[in-house]
């Protein structure tokens, strides 16, 4: 069943967004909480998918599936096509939201990704998740239930839109190549402008920080494989220790950033992983570490690279082992359009005061919505939710992390007046 839209009245717009998301308040709680409860990583998000596009159908919203198929030229690997995401559309009704055509005079993205962590949750929540190894530590379940509640608000009102909403849930944010996938599948063909949201841990709940410039990092891999000679463990001077030389590699590579940075200059460097040695009485022969760099200017993005593996190859050298050093560049730093984040700010203030507006410096965390603003302009804001007096204080991607649910509704309302700002 379609849901019914009332006509719109003489109020404001911002009096109608208030009032349909005050509304929809209850729904926009409970599809978070399902949504938590049945969390999947990326490349997997089939059954939230199919619930979203049952939401969409239930409202009258059409949309296609994004097909698990690689397109005509798309020959890099990481462009794969998962199958699970979804491009949506509204249609304004506003007089001339088309020309004769059927061109939209504009045509903006709302974007929201749908992919958990596979991280055991450890919150006593009577709606944590049901799927043992994976949570939505990060908040993508809250954006997926903020969007669909941005959805009835723009479905409700129609005639005030003078174009054309396209809405993209996507896949495989967590993974750096879910916004790949959709650019290839058209999520942007003809888009004007996008709009993305993040739940903010370090932000204070019931603000928002809309600012221009950049505002997430530039986010890369690196691998360091080591090669040296095992040894029985009581004769290390046989040998060459690659458990030992790794360990000297990360306090070099640490060493990198603070002595070799200026302290100006935001870089963090982090092994996530160090695996090496096959038995406790043997010297490993051979070690590996994995991590990320992340930076926040071009310039700095372009040498770090370079230096650590001088850096690496060095100590190894010192050592009399070999070395394979590999750097990926995964996705680039999210840089705000400063006058699309002049409109977000300002719908943060039509409908909840200037005490609503944050500032806030930015993080070095990475999120692939920056491969959207390679293609068009577009603004990412983040939706705080830091409030000590419920214990949501706890960072993203923990296993005890939380959100105050009060601001789901108003993140709503924010994307979906900054759509009818847009649109107007």
């Amino acid at each position: 069943m379609q849901e019914r839209r009332e006509p719109i009245d003489s109020t404001t717009r911002e009096s109608r967004v208030l009032e349909l998301a005050s509304r929809f308040e209850g729904d926009v709680i409970e599809l978070r909480r399902h949504f938590h409860q049945y969390p999947e990583v990326g490349g997997n998000e089939f059954q939230t998918s199919a619930f979203v596009r049952a939401q969409l159908q239930a409202l009258g919203i059409e949309y296609r599936l994004v097909e698990g198929e690689r397109p005509e030229g798309c020959r890099d690997e990481r462009d794969r096509f998962i199958g699970t995401g979804i491009i949506a559309t509204i249609r304004g009704e506003a007089p001339g939201a088309y020309d004769e055509t059927g061109k939209p005079h504009c045509r903006i993205a709302l974007r929201t990704d749908m992919d958990a962590l596979p991280i055991t949750e450890r919150t006593e929540f009577d709606f944590r998740s049901r799927n043992e190894g994976v949570m939505h530590a990060c908040g993508h379940d809250c954006h997926m239930a903020m969007m669909l509640g941005a959805v009835k608000i723009l479905n409700q009102m129609k005639s005030q839109l003078k174009g054309e909403v396209r809405i993209i849930f996507q896949p495989a944010e967590e993974i750096s190549i879910g916004a790949r996938d959709m650019i290839a599948a058209g999520a942007l063909d003809g888009v004007d402008a996008i709009y993305g949201a993040h739940i903010w841990s370090e932000v204070a709940s019931g603000t928002f920080s809309c600012e221009a410039g950049p505002r997430m990092a530039n986010t890369d891999w690196f691998r360091i494989d080591i090669d040296g000679v095992s040894a029985h463990g009581s004769m290390p001077h046989k040998g060459v220790d690659a458990i030992v030389i790794a360990a000297e590699i990360i306090d070099a590579l640490q060493i990198l950033v603070s002595r070799k940075t200026s302290p100006f200059e935001p870089v963090v460097i982090t092994v996530g992983e160090i695996h090496g040695g096959t038995a406790r009485n043997i010297m490993a022969g051979s070690a590996y570490l994995t991590g990320t760099v992340r930076t926040w200017h071009k310039e700095m993005r372009e040498m770090i690279a370079d230096r650590m593996e001088r850096a690496a190859g060095k100590t190894a050298h010192a050592f009399g082992a070999t070395l394979n050093f590999s750097f990926e560049h995964g996705n680039p730093s999210v840089n705000n359009d400063a006058h699309l984040a002049e409109v977000a700010e300002n719908a943060v203030g039509k409908l909840f005061g200037e005490k609503a507006v944050a500032r806030y410096e930015g993080t070095l965390a990475g999120e692939d919505f920056a491969e959207y603003l390679k293609h068009v302009p577009g603004v990412f804001v983040f939706v705080g939710t830091n409030n000590p007096d419920i214990d949501a204080v706890h960072p993203q991607h923990s296993c005890y992390y939380t959100i105050d649910e009060s601001m789901l509704s108003k993140g709503a309302a924010v994307t979906a007046q900054w759509a009818l700002d847009m649109l107007a």
